[in-house]
């Protein structure tokens, strides 16, 4: 009987795991022993959604229709809808498991939310609302769980200055959610095992520039000094009273979405189109009275509109083109060269020193095999991901110090963590990817299915 127990820690980075951090969490540690492990490489976008529902399903966001978060709605200047579990419609690795027979036990994988029917049991992820929703499969497990806990925590609000606060609610939110995990580890007949904890991932954007000496903001000797540190800590103390209930022949799995790295601050993106004739606007006296004005507030001249974007951890740009939006002035037939031209436009930019770039720029249709749904006709990662993208304006600069939506000190990188654990297993390092991640998952389980990856075993 094969049980697999996975450990998703939402932007765990293979620097502080496997190296920096590693004498001080002797959980991990003993693991590696008997592992294989290493850097994995994410998806593009190296965004919590869609990475997550990447590595459920082995499918790419393109295959997905999954972009981010958020998605704007089909030629459309100013309509979107969030990414959510229904907008999922390829089976995850759980759904095969289920044809076999075998039941899975699932906390906090995005996107889960609502919940959906699984042959086993299911609590949502972080984007539910809150712990009024119907947050569990099926629906009776909410009264099991609030037992235990009573309020359960899906996310924290982790882009404020009180940040003693964000602290204490995040270590809440974390030791409730493996309190819930130890539970369901043993009262349900489980095969698989997921649990998916996003406070890693908060505690890197809300305290990186107290640990970070590189961070151009960085603040020496501050009380949060070490509280990337002692989360980690934390995490690895919270695994080690989890196995405790586990098996030791069980395979033990520890993986993150994408990894993290310091912001070197963000570039306000519809700003520079503005500036370089891109993004035309009739009500240009609003970028002089303030700062942080939102695109929604601008009163865009569409008939002369050629592109405007979208900010974030990378930045999504959208052509307006005849036919496809209402006022679009793009003519298909000068697509590919309009959209040639903004992006060599937007490799060529440099810092705010004169600085050279790493900036990437993709085509949805080119990187995926199939680009569904309401894809970016740009998708990009300025200076490699170190700068955010502001979609803000009227700033002095078009480059910010700080990120324009509230205190935000990390921004991601594109390697995340893998590492499965088995006692028969030697140590050994390794490079992966994204989508080696379901194969090796259902080759545990001796299930064979046709994804673009490859089983690590």
């Amino acid at each position: 009987m094969v049980k697999v127990l996975i450990f998703g820690l939402d932007s765990a980075s293979p620097e502080l795991l496997f190296n920096e951090f590693l004498d001080e969490l002797p959980t991990i540690k003993k693991l590696m022993e008997n592992s294989i492990y290493g850097e994995m490489k994410s998806c593009i976008p190296a965004i919590t959604i869609p990475a997550w529902a990447v590595m459920f399903t082995g499918k790419t966001p393109g295959e997905l229709g999954l972009y981010g978060f958020r998605h704007r709605k089909e030629g459309s200047y100013d309509e979107m809808w969030i990414a959510n579990s229904r907008k999922v419609v390829e089976p995850a690795v759980w759904d095969f498991l289920g044809m076999e027979g075998k039941k899975s036990v699932l906390i906090g994988v995005p996107p889960t939310y609502p919940p959906k029917r699984v042959n086993g049991w299911l609590i949502s992820c972080f984007i539910t609302p809150d712990a009024n929703s119907d947050y569990t499969y099926p629906k009776e497990l909410k009264k099991e769980v609030e037992k235990i806990v009573g309020e359960y925590i899906f996310d924290v609000v982790f882009r404020k200055d009180e940040r003693e606060e964000v602290k204490e609610k995040i270590w809440e939110m974390t030791e409730k959610r493996f309190e819930v995990a130890r539970h369901l580890i043993q009262e349900k007949d489980w095969d698989l095992f997921w649990l998916v904890e996003i406070g890693l991932d908060r505690v890197h954007h809300a305290f990186w520039k107290y640990f970070d000496k590189e961070h151009h903001l960085y603040e020496e000797n501050s009380k949060f000094k070490n509280v990337v540190r002692d989360y980690y800590k934390l995490l690895d103390k919270e695994i080690r009273k989890t196995l405790e209930l586990v098996d030791e022949d069980a395979y033990v799995i520890i993986v993150s979405d994408h990894g993290v790295k310091r912001m070197k601050g963000a570039f306000a993106v519809n700003q520079w189109l503005i500036e370089e004739g891109y993004l035309k606007i009739r009500n240009p006296e609003i970028l002089e009275k303030r700062t942080g004005v939102k695109f929604e507030e601008l009163d865009v001249d569409w008939r002369k509109t050629i592109a405007w974007a979208w900010g974030g951890y990378y930045s999504r740009i959208f052509l307006n083109v005849e036919g496809r939006e209402k006022k679009g002035i793009v003519k298909k037939t000068e697509y590919e060269k309009v959209r040639e031209e903004i992006a060599e436009h937007i490799k060529s930019i440099r810092g705010p020193n004169g600085e050279k770039w790493n900036t990437k720029v993709f085509y949805p249709e080119e990187i995926y095999p199939l680009a569904l749904g309401d894809k970016p006709d740009l998708m990009v990662y300025f200076d490699d991901l170190y700068w955010r993208a502001a979609g803000t304006l009227g700033w002095e600069s078009n480059y910010l110090a700080e990120n324009d939506t509230g205190p935000d000190d990390a921004v991601h990188s594109e390697y995340g963590v893998f590492l499965l654990h088995h006692p028969e297993l030697d140590e050994r390092q390794i490079s992966c990817s994204i989508y080696d991640f379901a194969p090796t998952v259902l080759n545990l389980f001796d299930i064979e299915v046709d994804l673009r990856g490859r089983s690590l075993l």
